[in-house]
């Protein structure tokens, strides 16, 4: 939930129970809460049982829905009958899933404190104003999703929970020297490589296709080229500065303010110094306090420290201006030279001190005592802090007076916009995937657009938050539905397809009976000028070098290593439409790692991906021991 909170927290009901930090796939979607029985009417109340525990028909079709409009916008189109079984099956197993692991740690023990679930929600960027968690915020957005508060502190907690069995199963998970040896040997492994492209132009330009090879293809690929699907809409919008305008500040509301908050307004002591940096070069301490202490000297004999700053001080950012500093307060600084610079009289010198930079010789040019600043200074700070925080007070409040409003019947748009203040408008197209200017592309916002209530039943959809700061109610006016043009509006690109389809075919053709020509001895650079392209020099490639393909590369490591003298050679469609021939000519190991603190962080990442290994392979046990049984009515 937390996780897409701030989308919200935008529309996103069932998107809104991914919570936490990435966990494994398992983690992604909420485990079983809250059963409404509905047996009595003859349907199944559950999606699935999960040894003998259900869990809810309304949740898992929740989160169909969201992935479904997420899914529609990458099809462009309905999503394929096959496709969608499959999609709903493992959206299914994840919640299975989830299931199981809250059963596990509920019977391990684990638990989680009331405060760290206070703390955690506190911190949810979507609940705060200016960086401040706001309750009346929070609640309004809760109530959006139609999700209770006790609900979702119970859902953190279960999260938390569950990561704390993800945590203990990776820190269990260690590998030997002897397997790390073994797996940075193999990842760290070159291969010897040449390769020739063919080019995807050449291929298509040699294409000739008719009339009816067009209108045949183009019948067998309508859907490639179906019209988007768009609505026309009015909208109504409340912004927080629309609020805040109209927020009365009273003179006591300020005084009050300003009294609770004065050691906010005192302003600490400032210092101005100067100073001079004196590096440690080649880890010789001894030399560069030496150094330090030589330029002490002349200072103590009067010498002028800007210009010894400027000659000697290794300080790039202050050495140019003499070595000054400015006016900084003393948490400005580091430890020790904080100190320094705070026990300085005005005028005095002070140094080598020694920080984690080197050795600094310091003189303190000025003093800014500390002073708290007076009402009036403060009064226009008041001001705006408390306009804002009352107005995102207000803003909430309203939000979740509206979404209470369209909950009831008969309510009516322009009333609602006359009674709440907002602002009217319309969108003459908004495109499913594309949005619509000026209520833009946000995903929660299509999502409400697009659903059956605001499309087909023609309700009013919302509110919508489209940031922290504005959200909307709108209808739909008109809608029109994805078709299929026609052949003489979408000829062009439909030859360019075609062509670019049987291009693709004849470089494949090519590029195989070019694997078979080098198999029976013809040479790479003879073969490749049978081809009409040059071919790249041979050269050795880690799995992870830039400078090639990666199609290239992932072909290259999946093949068996050759045997001395004897490459293996590969033909391969290339994504952009050609292909390539591809020679594996040998392997070689690469030199072991000679950073030591990049071998520790590589063992670490080693580690934390064998740990996740652990947590799939210790969840997938769970799964195949458990009793499930899964309702065929679970996405009807």
């Amino acid at each position: 939930m937390l996780q897409k909170i701030g989308d919200s927290l935008k529309g996103k009901k069932a998107l809104a129970y991914v919570i936490l930090v990435p966990l494994v796939l398992v983690f992604a979607v909420w485990g079983a809460a809250g059963v409404v029985n509905m047996d009595f009417f003859g349907a199944s109340s559950y999606a699935a049982k999960v040894n003998g525990a259900p869990i809810p028909l309304e949740q898992v079709n929740d989160a169909w829905r969201d992935q479904q409009s997420e899914w529609q916008q990458r099809f462009g189109t309905e999503i394929p009958d096959e496709t969608r079984s499959s999609l709903q099956d493992n959206l299914l197993e994840q919640f299975i899933r989830t299931a199981l692991v809250t059963e596990r740690t509920r019977k391990l023990g684990y638990r989680v404190g009331e405060q760290r679930v206070a703390d955690y929600i506190r911190e949810e960027q979507a609940f705060q104003v200016d960086g401040k968690y706001n309750e009346n915020l929070a609640l309004a957005r809760l109530a959006q999703l139609g999700i209770s508060a006790a609900q979702f502190k119970a859902d953190v907690s279960s999260r938390l929970q569950n990561g704390e069995l993800q945590r203990a199963l990776q820190i269990s998970e260690f590998r030997t020297p002897a397997e790390l040896k073994r797996q940075f040997a193999l990842e760290d492994e070159q291969r010897e490589l040449r390769y020739v492209l063919l080019s995807p132009e050449r291929y298509r330009a040699a294409v000739n296709v008719s009339d009816a090879e067009v209108a045949a293809w183009f019948k067998a690929n309508e859907s490639r080229f179906l019209t988007p699907e768009t609505v026309r809409l009015q909208y109504a919008e409340l912004r927080l500065e629309q609020v805040a305008a109209g927020v009365a500040v009273a003179d006591s509301d300020l005084q009050e303010r300003f009294a609770k908050n004065r050691d906010s307004y005192v302003e600490p002591e400032k210092r101005r110094a100067r100073h001079i940096l004196v590096t440690v070069e080649n880890g010789d301490e001894a030399a560069a306090q030496k150094a330090a202490e030589a330029i002490l000297v002349r200072l103590r004999a009067g010498e002028d420290f800007a210009a010894l700053a400027t000659q000697f001080s290794k300080d790039t950012g202050s050495a140019g201006e003499g070595g000054d500093l400015g006016w900084s307060e003393r948490s400005a600084f580091v430890g020790p030279f904080a100190d320094s610079v705070f026990s300085l009289k005005q005028g005095e010198l002070s140094g080598p001190v020694k920080t984690e930079f080197g050795y600094h010789l310091i003189r303190l040019d000025g003093i800014q005592p500390g002073r708290s600043r007076s009402f009036d200074e403060v009064r226009a700070e008041l001001e705006g802090e408390f306009r804002r925080d009352r107005a995102a007070d207000l803003f909430g409040e309203r939000e979740e007076q509206i979404q209470r409003r369209l909950e009831a019947p008969g309510v009516e748009f322009d009333a609602l916009a006359r009674e709440f203040g907002l602002t009217v408008g319309e969108v003459p197209t908004y495109t499913r995937g594309a949005g619509g200017a000026p209520l833009g592309t946000d995903p929660g916002l299509e999502q409400v657009i697009f659903s059956d209530a605001t499309l087909n039943q023609r309700r009013i959809g919302g509110p919508a938050a489209l940031g922290e700061d504005r959200f909307v109610i709108l209808r739909v006016l008109d809608h029109s539905k994805p078709r299929v043009p026609a052949l003489a509006d979408v000829r062009d690109p439909v030859v360019a397809a075609l062509r670019a389809e049987r291009g693709a075919e004849a470089a494949r053709l090519a590029a195989e009976a070019a694997v078979k020509q080098l198999q029976s001895g013809e040479g790479f650079d003879e073969v490749a000028r049978g081809l009409g392209a040059v071919p790249e020099p041979a050269r050795f490639v880690g799995r992870g070098d830039p400078a090639i393909q990666a199609q290239l590369r992932e072909v290259a490591f999946a093949t068996p290593r050759p045997k001395a003298g004897a490459p293996l050679f590969r033909a391969l469609p290339l994504q952009e439409g050609g292909a390539a021939v591809l020679a594996v000519l040998q392997t070689r190991a690469a030199a072991p790692e000679a950073d030591a603190e990049l071998r520790s962080r590589r063992a670490v990442q080693a580690a934390a991906r064998s740990g996740q290994g652990e947590v799939g392979a210790y969840v997938g046990e769970l799964r195949r021991k458990a009793d499930i049984e899964k309702s065929p009515q679970a996405f009807q």
